[in-house]
């Protein structure tokens, strides 16, 4: 294929609400364009980005499909990305690689949550965005109330650039504002070919509205412009477009298309603005990275051809036959195909063999890429996303993608026990593909844990294990590590007596049990005095307290903030040893603990909510029916009220579901453990009752 420069590459996240038709857009954007050769579609599996057997029996994206158009000697990278919230991971890796966001509006159903998620993500990087109100053929289409809710809950600086002939069914043209000429389409076009007539009669007075709120939205973003405009002066089409797209890359005009892209109607045009407004990379600013391996320097990278490689991997996915393909963007430089390059992220050499780009399921060879583009490798040895690709002789780390916090958490154990560790494997490669779905083992509560999104994506990737790792899995509660303490002193004995002929065991402690504060663990005392018990075994007591505690004394936890003194005891000249002594340490503390009110401790998180002030006080009401303890509340304007709460850890479980539930999608959270409390008498003797089911349990298996 051609060779395209930094000047001639758009590197564009197609971002927007599931089911909002981008991946149908991506699909017809290829084919209008005539790099891709086959018209696909989403229902039947057959669209350019669907790879993945989970996305043609689920009908939507799970993860990032890269493709590309050729359109007037310009390369238009196109990253579709996933739509529903418990795959946001893989949109902000897409964002992340891109220059700009094209963000899809269903005509029908207008601004929905992951419309709003995806702007207010595109905005905090300082990302120009293009809206294309899409399925402008579908029933109910409707573009002017689409324009009016991105206006509502978006942002008033969004302008269309054009505007539809009909919607729905009657759907058969564009009004481009800029050319002011209209784009009649005829049933049965393959490639949104048209005719181009002047405006229609009956369309005049729509498009002068539009065409007059769109002159006045540029002439206000430059100075110049807008002394011509008052002056009476026309300004041209082509300076209205330069404009506006200066506008874009400072954020202050977000224009507006509309596509059929089933049909393939107004494709072109979008094609049209994608190259014209869109910056190239050689347009935008800078990146900044950390020079050495180590990124103890910060340096400046230019999409200079003469400056050194560097590349982000943003995406790593596993073929068939094939293994890891590593897609990367480039920064700097040009690599050539077989070239070697430095992993400064893990401090390894890699080869490029076999140099592509993707386009859908396929990768074309290319023999060298230029700075902003995108391409992919696989088989490489030790590289995954997250890691820069740079060189030895000038390793650089670039900044990562910043993966949200999983929010949903289960316990899993394989069907069959031979299967655990292809289980184990099989997790931590969805992992190397998918950094938001988290696996790690629990030495404290004996369980494997993994973590995602939410449900949907935790059955996507059980999904995956049995497809690709033949392993089943059950998944459960995972269960919380509690904490048991004492609330009162006491004291007693621990005496250990063993003899049956010949040498024998002997140890003998008394030991005083008492509370300590709280977060100080545990704490040992040596109060013996005349050497009843020997010196070299006062330290074989601490140990058999320790490990006493350990195994609790209501429900198997470890029982923390106490202190443990041992004050007095006895020896054996023949029969007293280190194990006796030790024996002795154990069986106090199980003697003395019980007399000492001991309680259980629970793991309190806090937690920051951000929610929309509709659905505020339906938020606090549920915190507080979770045990929770509401620290305060703050209004961030435009976005919500962000919520501050301490709340049981126990209580938090599937809560992102019941989040969104609620909040109709869009209320978002984070949590972090705190630290451990006492626990309600009534939701501890549930606790003690479950302990003590699994004991008996574990005793007939």
């Amino acid at each position: 294929m051609k060779e395209y420069r930094s000047e001639a590459i758009r590197n564009v996240a197609v971002v927007g609400h599931g089911t909002s038709g981008k991946t149908t857009l991506v699909d017809a954007l290829a084919f209008v364009s005539g790099s891709s050769k086959r018209h696909g579609q989403v229902k039947d599996g057959t669209a350019l980005t669907v790879t993945s057997p989970e996305e043609i029996e689920r009908g939507f994206s799970i993860s990032i499909g890269c493709a590309f158009a050729e359109w007037r000697d310009t390369k238009i990278n196109m990253i579709d990305t996933p739509g529903f919230l418990d795959f946001q991971g893989d949109a902000i890796a897409g964002l992340t690689a891109a220059d700009g966001a094209l963000i899809t509006v269903a005509a029908a159903a207008g601004v929905e949550v992951g419309t709003e998620r995806m702007f207010r993500e595109a905005l905090t990087r300082r990302d120009p965005v293009l809206f294309a109100v899409t399925l402008m053929d579908k029933e109910h289409a409707d573009f002017d109330a689409a324009y009016a809710a991105i206006k509502e809950k978006l942002t008033s600086k969004v302008v269309p650039v054009e505007i539809p002939i009909g919607a729905g069914p009657n759907f058969k043209g564009i009004i481009n504002l800029f050319t002011k000429k209209a784009h009649l389409f005829t049933a049965g076009t393959k490639s949104g070919e048209y005719t181009e007539t002047d405006i229609p009669d009956s369309e005049k007075a729509r498009f002068e509205k539009y065409h007059q709120e769109m002159v006045e939205a540029v002439a206000a973003t430059d100075d110049a412009l807008l002394e011509r405009f008052f002056g009476g002066e026309e300004i041209p089409g082509d300076e209205e477009m330069a404009a506006m797209k200066e506008a874009m890359k400072r954020q202050e005009l977000f224009p507006l298309l509309c596509c059929s892209a089933q049909l393939t109607w107004g494709i072109r045009t979008v094609l049209d603005f994608l190259v014209q407004l869109m910056p190239s990379a050689y347009e935008m600013e800078e990146q900044k990275a950390f020079k050495g391996a180590e990124g103890n320097k910060t340096v400046e990278i230019h999409p200079d051809e003469k400056a050194t490689f560097s590349a982000l991997c943003f995406k790593t996915t596993a073929e068939p036959h094939v293994g890891e393909v590593t897609f990367f963007r480039t920064f700097s430089g040009v690599v050539e195909n077989g070239a070697e390059v430095y992993n400064a992220t893990r401090d390894v050499a890699e080869k490029l063999v076999h140099l592509a780009v993707p386009q859908g399921k396929e990768r074309i060879e290319v023999t060298k890429l230029y700075p902003g583009d995108i391409g992919c490798i696989a088989k490489l040895k030790n590289t995954h996303t997250n890691d820069t690709l740079s060189t030895k002789e000038h390793p650089v780390r670039l900044p990562q993608v910043e993966f949200p916090q999983p929010l949903v958490t289960y316990a899993v154990k394989a069907t069959a026990r031979a299967d655990e560790e292809k289980l184990q494997v099989g997790m931590h490669r969805i992992h190397d593909e998918d950094p938001t779905f988290e696996t790690h083992y629990d030495a404290e509560t004996h369980e494997t844990i993994l973590s995602g999104m939410g449900e949907r994506h935790i059955e996507v990737a059980m999904s995956r294990l049995k497809r690709q790792f033949n392993v089943s899995a059950q998944l459960k509660v995972p269960r919380i590590a509690y904490r048991e303490t004492i609330t009162a002193a006491a004291e007693g004995q621990g005496r250990h007596k063993k003899q049956s002929g010949g040498r024998g065991q002997f140890g003998d402690c008394w030991v005083k049990l008492r509370p300590g504060p709280r977060g100080t663990g545990y704490q040992y005392v040596d109060a013996i005095k005349g050497g009843v018990i020997p010196r070299q075994f006062i330290p074989a007591v601490d140990k058999g307290v320790q490990e006493a505690s350990e195994r609790g004394i209501l429900a198997g936890y470890p029982v923390v903030d106490f202190i443990c003194e041992c004050f007095d005891g006895s020896s054996h000249s023949v029969d007293s040893n280190e194990a006796s002594f030790k024996m002795a340490g154990i069986l106090a503390f199980k003697n003395i603990a019980p007399k000492c009110r001991p309680v259980l401790l629970e793991p309190l998180h806090e937690v920051e909510i951000l929610t929309p002030d509709l659905y505020l006080g339906d938020v606090m009401g549920d915190i507080s029916g979770r045990r929770g303890q509401i620290l305060g509340s703050e209004n961030l304007e435009g976005i919500g009220t962000k919520v501050k709460a301490i709340v049981p850890q126990a209580e938090l479980y599937l809560y992102a579901t019941k989040l969104q539930s609620m909040t109709q999608g869009r209320g978002t959270f984070t949590h972090k453990f705190h630290t451990y409390e006492l626990m309600p008498h009534e939701a501890a003797l549930k606790v003690i009752a479950e302990a003590e089911k699994e004991k008996e349990e574990e005793k007939e298996e």
